[in-house]
């Protein structure tokens, strides 16, 4: 009884169950700016909240965490500028959508399903929080290294066509993302002995760039074309849509859930694997992955968002931030005189569901805005495109100042949006650059901790692999995977299936 009372806290206080509301708004419109990103603005509240009582600061702050993961798939569907990491993989489909004039269909689609994903995860956290974050205690640096080349082995779901040029898609990210001070040595690596380098290059810049001028230059090509006039007769999907999409929604969700209670993950690689899951287990979908396929809606939106209450596992039972916006709200935790962790949740079960409750509010309010205003938000894909291409500039530029309020980063992100140009058209995928940036730190930092507790040894490494029964599953599944991406196993499936195999265009 206690807990439920807890847990109705927000709902019977108009105060907490207003504070929630508005930042649930402003997190679905900071979310959908380029690079305004929901950990800045929550680190931003911390400074204006350490003054208020406990429950009305993490009203607000979980309200704009909640709202900013799912904000970012309006501008990725609208202009392909995804408008934080975890909605890159989003924007592969919903971009081709919006091109259709069917913008208002993808945003439905994405916002009921961020909210099916987003209760997921806030179920699991409050039913089964202390076992996730067992499983998730259970991952060795050598499985978070197994993890990352997991993720950067998703090129060939992310590169349509030719595996050759997606793999160096990935590789190059993951040398972008090296770039700067080594974080274990502070030797300098690929800086050139340029000292404006030694600090690395934001990856928001190269998303906003890649993304977004290389979109702005296309367009370019294009500015006699009429724009694209959008159906928006029906946004909410109907019964039929959502049920037939149920499995796979409850699929990713897990994934997502999971992902995001390993600690220093987060909703960008849930969603990016959710969206490799989709590809490999939908048999016939209606269009083409990357086409404007609805399961490619489907499994980000839903992943992204269930990792939100995967992040809040660690935090709550171990002290471990699963996220960098859960990092932040330790923070805030521990300057309102709590001890996230163990004890927390022995001492302060109320903090606990209130927090659930919190979480709950918060998706529900996320449903009500991501379904108004859509009508208004779709004529900026009507814009004319002598309109459209400053305004997509303006708010690149915008973007990658706003991450450190440098123009350095503002000048890397014209040079990666031309040279984003460039590859778009040759044929070279985005996705997996961004991807390998992501992950280059989580592949390396892990690789080093791992060959460090194994002295440096590669047979005691490769052994630890071999008898742990986690590190194999993972590694059992990267061989799977590279294997499955080669030609020879296109040429034995297609001759097994008595059909001509796929050249890959390389």
């Amino acid at each position: 009884m206690d807990a439920l009372l807890n847990f109705l806290t927000v709902f019977t206080q108009p105060e907490l169950f207003l504070l929630v509301g508005v930042g649930t708004f402003a997190g679905v419109y900071v979310g959908a700016i380029p690079g305004l990103s929901v950990t800045m603005a929550v680190s931003i509240l911390v400074s204006f909240t350490f003054s208020w009582e406990v429950y009305p600061a993490i009203s607000l702050m979980i309200g704009i965490f909640m709202g900013g993961v799912y904000g970012g798939s309006r501008t990725a569907i609208l202009l392909n500028i995804p408008g934080a990491p975890s909605a890159i993989a989003t924007a592969l489909d919903g971009y081709p959508m919006a091109q259709r004039g069917e913008a208002g269909a993808a945003i439905g689609i994405t916002t009921v399903m961020s909210f099916l994903g987003g209760f997921i995860g806030i179920a699991v956290l409050a039913i089964a929080a202390p076992f996730v974050s067992d499983f998730a205690l259970s991952f060795q640096p050598r499985d978070y290294m197994l993890l990352a080349v997991l993720g950067i082995l998703l090129v060939g779901s992310l590169s349509q066509g030719s595996l050759v040029k997606g793999i160096f898609a990935g590789a190059l990210g993951i040398a972008i993302g090296a770039v700067g001070r080594d974080p274990l040595t502070f030797s300098e690596r690929f800086t050139f002995d340029l000292s404006f380098m030694e600090s690395g290059i934001s990856f928001i810049a190269v998303m906003i760039g890649m993304f977004g001028v290389s979109e702005a230059l296309l367009q370019l090509h294009h500015l006699d074309k009429a724009a694209v006039r959008q159906k928006i007769d029906r946004i909410v999907p109907s019964w039929a849509v959502l049920k037939k999409h149920l499995p796979l929604s409850l699929q990713t969700s897990t994934i997502g859930v999971i992902i995001g209670a390993l600690p220093g993950t987060g909703g960008d690689i849930a969603a990016l694997m959710a969206y490799d899951h989709a590809k490999r287990v939908t048999k016939n979908p209606e269009r083409q992955f990357g086409d404007g396929a609805i399961e490619g809606l489907v499994a980000p939106e839903t992943a992204n968002n269930a990792a939100v209450g995967g992040a809040f596992i660690p935090m709550m039972t171990l002290g471990i931030p699963g996220d960098a916006v859960t990092a932040i709200m330790i923070g805030a935790l521990f300057i309102h005189g709590l001890n996230p962790g163990p004890m927390l949740m022995i001492e302060q079960p109320d903090m606990f569901w209130f927090i659930v409750g919190a979480l709950v509010t918060a998706n529900c309010f996320m449903l009500l805005f991501g379904l108004t205003g859509i009508k208004l938000f779709v004529k900026i894909v009507e814009m004319p495109r002598a309109v459209l291409i400053p305004l997509i500039m303006l708010l690149s530029i915008v973007g990658a100042y706003a991450v450190n309020n440098a123009m350095s980063d503002v000048y890397w992100m014209l040079a990666f949006g031309l040279f984003g140009y460039f590859m778009r058209h040759y044929g070279y995928p985005l996705g997996p650059v961004i991807l390998g940036v992501i992950l280059s730190r989580l592949l390396d930092d892990n690789w080093r901790r791992a060959i460090i507790s194994e002295r440096e040894d590669l047979g005691r490494f490769f052994w630890g692999v071999v008898t742990s029964p986690l590190s194999l599953v993972l590694f059992l599944a990267v061989i799977g995977i590279f294997v499955s991406q080669t030609p020879v196993w296109a040429w034995g499936k297609a001759r097994l299936l008595g059909s001509p195999a796929r050249e890959d265009k390389a």
